[in-house]
């Protein structure tokens, strides 16, 4: 029945065209192919391709003018079977429901391929940040929290960072959640300010895991990282944490883009000019190298490519031309099911999304553990047990790939619904 099922799904796609989907089809698509790969039995199928609760809510904040405007906020809670939900909170203009679903979904598969007792869960609230005050931003931030105190917390769901907010934003939403509980409650949301229980190294973890997998990647195809050719689609917190990484490496960052600007220098870049750049000025800034599109930026001739920035980028229009050895997704969903096949055909290792930028999940729950004890680690001690999570997590997804004759987004998914599925068979669900 399962493989009726891919099939049916595979002849929609190409009426569709894949690339119309959004995120929460997609993300539907690539459990029907793991599930297939393992012959599970579709009742597991159909409760793992629903969150378990998506929460809508709306409340008002009062401008800077004086006027009354009410935003809309989301919170999707996936799978829990394994531990409490957690996810990021973005705040974006273009935030839609099936988004913050397929997002809650992917951190479920997220947590479990790395062997976190964490469930996924994933929010956001439809604004845009870059046109409201230092204030009422606050306002938005206590106001979801307001919003969505009774469903979440240390033991039901944990948000995080995720685009356009920051530590200060949590640190806000913790306060919120902490003044209703009458108590200090740290262990509400993670990413927070260190002052008030965040962790050392989890600015760094989405990158720095990401980095891990690509070492772990060159170590699978016998190829040296350093001097390895890398290019970068996204100069955001993971994008540009991730040239510093791997500039220490010994690898040359010869291309990388923002969402004004994407640029080319054959020879390298300067990293910390790059980051200099992009705080004060403008990317296209640097001198002589050449202004390129994103299009280009993706089928360049280099040794890995980190898609870290837009959903759905690397499409069957362009899968073909990629001539990357290794791409690493540092963005969530940058690649569509139909160019995944193309690439596996090419001969390119991809290394997942829930797979490569697992970095942060994992320092976050890092953090929670922190908060628990409250006992705080050295960065050191972060980063080291974060390099063996994620060591650990790709050994065990190459090793399943070779075993199911079958890629790494595959088997990544694979580890990550057997756990589920275990736990939901533990708990009595199924």
């Amino acid at each position: 029945m399962a493989e009726t099922t891919v099939n049916r799904l595979n002849s929609d796609m190409k009426k569709n065209h894949i690339e119309n989907l959004n995120p929460y089809e997609i993300v539907q698509i690539q459990i029907e192919h793991a599930a297939e790969k393992l012959g599970l039995d579709r009742q597991v199928v159909e409760i793992l391709k629903k969150p378990q609760r998506v929460i809508y809510v709306s409340f008002p904040v009062k401008m800077d003018d004086g006027s009354i405007r009410v935003f809309e906020g989301f919170r999707a809670q996936h799978n829990t079977a394994i531990g409490p939900a957690k996810g990021g909170i973005r705040f974006h203009p273009e935030v839609t429901m099936d988004e913050v679903k397929a997002l809650s979904m992917w951190m479920t598969f997220k947590c479990g391929v790395v062997g976190l007792p964490l469930g996924g869960g994933k929010g956001g609230v439809v604004c845009d940040p870059t046109k409201l005050s230092k204030r009422e931003l606050e306002q938005i931030s206590r106001g979801f929290m307001e919003a969505i105190e009774e469903f979440v917390g240390p033991d039901k769901d944990i948000p995080a960072p995720d685009v356009y907010t920051n530590a200060q934003v949590m640190g806000w939403m913790m306060d919120t959640y902490s003044r209703i509980n009458k108590a200090f409650v740290p262990g509400v949301i993670t990413g927070k300010p260190l002052a008030i229980g965040g962790s050392l190294g989890r600015n760094e973890a989405t990158a720095r895991g990401c980095v891990i997998t690509i070492k772990e990647a060159m170590k699978q195809l016998n190829k040296p990282l350093e001097k390895a050719t890398v290019a970068i689609q996204g100069f955001g917190n993971a994008g540009r944490i991730a040239a510093r990484l791997l500039a220490q490496e010994g690898c040359t960052i010869v291309a990388v883009s923002d969402s004004k600007h994407a640029i080319f220098k054959p020879d390298g870049f300067d990293v910390a000019k790059l980051e200099e750049l992009k705080q004060h000025a403008s990317l296209d800034q640097y001198e002589r190298a050449e202004r390129i599109t994103q299009e280009e930026l993706l089928t360049l001739d280099v040794d890995i490519l980190i898609p870290a920035a837009l959903e759905n980028v690397i499409t069957s229009k362009n899968a073909s031309q990629v001539k990357a050895k290794i791409i690493a997704e540092a963005a969530n969903g940058p690649t569509t099911p139909e160019a995944d096949e193309i690439l596996n055909a090419n001969g390119v290792l991809v290394i997942p999304d829930i797979l490569a930028n697992a970095g942060g999940v994992t320092v976050s729950y890092f953090e929670g553990i922190q908060n628990m004890l409250n006992y705080y680690w050295t960065e050191e001690e972060v980063n080291s047990k974060l390099e063996e999570f994620l060591v650990r997590a790709y050994k065990q997804v190459s090793k399943l790939a070779k075993e199911y004759h079958t890629d790494l987004r595959n088997a990544a998914f694979m580890i990550a619904i057997l756990r589920i599925k275990e736990a939901m068979e533990a708990r009595g669900w199924i």
